[in-house]
């Protein structure tokens, strides 16, 4: 199992621009380490953009900043890099409380355990 802390942002509904929110710290346990490169491989095959893995919040051990508050969903974005074909995730979400889209940065998969 991997322990992230990965950087995130918020974007209210109508924004321009993202504002950072704070950490989020959470696992990524083997079975979504292993959906995540089978993400990566069906990329790499189909040349597909990207590809949304829904996330189960119970089995991460997620804890967010104070003004995430609770979310309404949670996915994995996978997506290739640019020029090296590399898989990478982040996660993707929107806040309960008003519907704003929330984000952390990413993270290379070949770094996971």
């Amino acid at each position: 199992m991997n322990t992230l802390t990965i950087e995130s942002w918020y974007k209210p509904s109508g924004a321009e621009k993202s504002i950072p929110m704070g950490e989020f710290h959470f696992h990524v346990n083997d079975a979504d380490h292993l959906r995540l490169e089978e993400a990566e491989e069906r990329l790499q095959e189909t040349h597909e953009r990207e590809m949304f893995i829904d996330a189960d919040m119970t089995n991460m051990e997620l804890v967010t900043p104070a003004e995430c508050g609770n979310l309404s969903d949670l996915q994995f974005r996978v997506y290739l890099s640019r020029g090296d074909e590399r898989g990478q995730f982040h996660l993707v979400g929107h806040r309960e409380s008003d519907g704003s889209l929330i984000y952390t940065n990413s993270v290379m998969i070949d770094q996971l355990g």
